[in-house]
């Protein structure tokens, strides 16, 4: 009957850990049963069981480089220490020529 709909099933066996990975929070699956299902060429996997564990992610900072010049040439500091700068102000362009101007 699942041939006749189009529809493919395999059991994955070698996979014994599942991650699912967000911005703001990564999902660990370890020890499920994982099925891969085709059907009219669209893959699908469900995952079954298993132990999962949760993490919250800090997402990474990227500054640009045209930042770190701005803050380097206007706080008149080296590139390094404006880029240091900006990211102890996380990014924020104003807070690290004023913590470089004041400190």
């Amino acid at each position: 009957m699942m041939k006749q709909m189009g529809m493919k099933m395999d059991e994955l066996g070698d996979i014994d850990t599942v991650i699912l990975q967000g911005p703001k929070r990564e999902i660990v699956i370890e020890g499920a049963a994982v099925t891969s299902i085709n059907m009219q060429g669209q893959n699908m996997y469900q995952i079954a069981g298993g132990t999962a564990t949760e993490t919250k992610r800090e997402p990474e900072l990227e500054i640009p480089e045209e930042d770190v010049l701005l803050v380097a040439q206007q706080a008149n500091v080296s590139v390094d220490r404006a880029r240091a700068a900006l990211e102890d102000a996380e990014g924020d362009l104003a807070r690290a020529i004023l913590m470089l101007s004041t400190g």
